[in-house]
């Protein structure tokens, strides 16, 4: 098996354990659950999304294609950019529990936005042709 295949795998498996995670943090702040103050609730999410990103960093790097030369790679590390800064004031910097439901909407559109930059490797995936 190549290493480029497992560094992917990897990659698509820490994609799919974030939105999970993700989407399970929002409901429970939603509900105000206990929940989201215990320890490994807190812990686990930094872990993968730290494998998320060195498994995308290496990716780029196996494939020679890096932000800024190539512009669909651009837009996927701008767009996470406002994803953490969308999830951070959902799950964490709201000041309302309004602002947190906005915010949670944003981070998931952005996290959408990825997906479909990632799939088709252009910067503008919905603009008609």
């Amino acid at each position: 098996m190549s290493t480029y295949f497992l560094i992917k795998s990897l990659h698509l498996g820490t994609v799919f354990i974030t939105s999970a995670l993700f989407l399970l943090r929002v409901v429970w702040m939603l509900q105000a659950s206990p929940r989201l103050q215990h320890r490994v609730v807190k812990v686990i999410p930094h872990v993968n999304d730290s494998l998320l990103l060195i498994s995308g960093i290496t990716l780029a790097v196996l494939t020679h294609q890096y932000p800024l030369a190539n512009g669909w790679l651009t837009a996927k590390l701008l767009a996470l950019l406002a994803y953490i800064v969308f999830g951070s004031l959902a799950l964490k910097r709201g000041r309302t529990v309004q602002h947190r439901r906005v915010a949670a909407l944003l981070a998931i559109a952005t996290f959408a936005y990825i997906l479909a930059v990632a799939l088709s490797r252009n910067p503008l995936p919905y603009a008609l042709s």
